[in-house]
């Protein structure tokens, strides 16, 4: 079964330097029915202004990753980790016991647009910790693993049973993905647009709950940007 949630319905907040859509329930936005998926919590969109972002502020016993579509972000942790991220290169840090971070647009020109995605860990209290990956056209036409629980094909090992997934899909390509029995899903359309078996269409910023199905396949209506999540 697959069920979407369109863009249009998600949560929304904009304050002035930052427009924000809140797939899940998340700060000020509270919906009883949308309190994240599985072990995947938050799924927010930011629109970042040029020169603004957020100040210093904490995270405990977290998996955030940062996934960003346009522009460039500033980063910066207790952990050391610091870095700008661009499109290509994705980010991940585990808040384990306490972590503080900043994020700001890196440009004073460019806004900067972004996923940040949390997912609850299944292991509290470990050692805060901070990696990058750069994934460039590895994601082109097809499904690149980003990040999972046992970190094969390179990718983050993150402290849950999920395999997140990213793929640059052209027009007109088809990919497809496999679930192992008793597994769940979540696709979110980061850009562009798709069609899914049977003629359901989504589009950017829509997202889709996916169970009971042992194979997921979409064909690209226009040059994509996917995010796939494969959850226990």
């Amino acid at each position: 079964m697959i069920t979407i949630r369109k863009g249009v319905d998600r949560g929304h907040a904009n304050h002035g330097w930052l427009d924000a859509r809140h797939t899940f329930s998340f700060a000020n936005y509270y919906h009883p029915d949308h309190m994240g998926y599985r072990s995947l919590r938050v799924m927010n969109e930011d629109r970042i202004n040029p020169g603004a972002g957020f100040p210093p502020h904490p995270h405990q016993d977290m998996e955030i990753i940062t996934y960003v579509l346009e522009g460039a972000l500033a980063h910066k942790d207790s952990t050391g980790g610091e870095s700008v991220i661009r499109p290509g290169t994705v980010q991940y840090m585990s808040a384990g016991t306490g972590v503080t971070h900043s994020e700001f647009n890196a440009s004073n020109d460019d806004p900067a647009h972004l996923y940040q995605i949390w997912i609850e860990p299944n292991k509290r209290g470990a050692a805060p910790r901070y990696e990058e990956r750069q994934i460039g056209t590895a994601r082109e036409g097809t499904l690149a693993l980003i990040a999972s629980g046992d970190g094969r094909e390179g990718s983050f090992k993150i402290h849950q049973d999920a395999d997140l997934y990213a793929s640059i899909v052209p027009q007109g390509t088809t990919l497809a993905h496999t679930f192992a029995p008793g597994r769940y899903g979540w696709l979110q359309i980061a850009k562009g647009g798709i069609e899914l078996p049977g003629g359901s269409l989504m589009q950017a910023g829509d997202g889709a709950k996916i169970n009971d199905l042992d194979a997921l396949s979409f064909t690209a209506l226009a040059d994509s940007e996917v995010l796939l999540f494969d959850l226990a």
